[in-house]
């Protein structure tokens, strides 16, 4: 869908912003709210939070708003360097995107991004909110990091099949209908022409 390199930024901006907040109440709720309240002793996951002082980030307690930006920022980095570019290379060396149906290129891109993507935002997310108050172990790292690519692949998959990359889309569209009209037409013109000769 994304025809240039601002569109692709708009996209990629768009995807992030929609992906970081599903996995910051996905990482709280699901994966740590448990040991959250059992940590502090309350029935709600925020009035844990806020007990503790925030969310742990290297050892020292943020803001939820601060864990969001800190992922959404190395979340569009990394989107930008290595998720959608490698994605894209995935995708046509599987499927020529000429021919190919658009529904099918566009999911086969989906699957890369998500098997690019997730594994390196689990590293990131166990390195970042590793218990360094006991120290650091690369095994104990390389285990949380596992553990959270079990938690996190399922949940990435679905959602960015089913979910977020259909509204991506949908508000995308939205945004550039304008570009898309013109497209349209241009390749329709083309079309006739080519049928008339």
């Amino acid at each position: 869908m994304p025809r240039n390199q601002f569109q692709r930024m708009v996209f990629a901006f768009i995807t992030v912003v929609i992906t970081v907040h599903a996995y910051v109440f996905f990482s709280l709720y699901v994966i740590h709210g448990g040991m959250f309240k059992g940590l502090t002793g309350e029935i709600g996951v925020l009035a844990a939070i806020s007990k503790m002082g925030g969310v742990p980030v290297f050892g020292k307690p943020v803001p939820i708003w601060a864990v969001v930006l800190i992922e959404f920022v190395l979340a569009f980095t990394l989107e930008n360097l290595l998720g959608s570019p490698l994605s894209f290379k995935l995708a046509c060396k599987n499927f020529d995107p000429r021919s190919t149906h658009p529904v099918l290129f566009e999911t086969a891109i989906i699957c890369a991004t998500v098997g690019i993507m997730c594994p390196a935002m689990s590293f990131i997310a166990a390195f970042l909110y590793y218990n360094y108050q006991f120290g650091f172990s690369i095994w104990t790292l390389l285990a949380d990091w596992l553990k959270l690519v079990c938690f996190n692949f399922p949940f990435a998959f679905f959602t960015q099949l089913f979910f977020i990359q259909p509204a991506v889309r949908t508000i995308f569209k939205f945004l550039f209908a304008k570009d898309i009209r013109n497209r349209s037409r241009k390749n329709d013109g083309q079309a006739v022409m080519k049928d008339f000769c």
